[in-house]
């Protein structure tokens, strides 16, 4: 019986986490104008560390193992990669020209 149930709380849970996750961008106004996502990014960016080094040492104290600090941790836009894939996304047209100009003078040499 909890093998056959087992899938299903999975697809629940997985079902919360992403209506929850779809709630809080709702709430938060997220997917509104881009200077409220920006407030919403500033917020994080304070908060996250703070919380992060204090988990940390809440983890350190209950188990008893010395964890390294975390060096330069520019919080949540360094971690969650925001620069790279927005520069990545804003070259991606010109690279995609360069990469077919490429591969048409390479089809144009070779079908000689």
């Amino acid at each position: 019986m909890v093998t056959r149930a087992w899938p299903l709380m999975r697809f629940l849970i997985k079902g919360s986490v992403a209506g929850g996750a779809v709630y809080l961008v709702y709430d938060q106004e997220l997917l509104g104008p881009s200077d409220k996502s920006e407030a919403a990014l500033r917020k994080a960016e304070e908060i996250v560390p703070p919380a992060m080094y204090q988990f940390g040492q809440y983890v350190c104290q209950q188990t008893g193992l010395q964890m390294p600090q975390v060096p330069g941790w520019g919080g949540p836009r360094d971690s969650w990669g925001i620069i790279t894939v927005m520069s990545a996304l804003s070259m991606a047209p010109t690279k995609a020209c360069e990469y077919s100009k490429e591969g048409w003078e390479y089809l144009k040499e070779h079908a000689k």
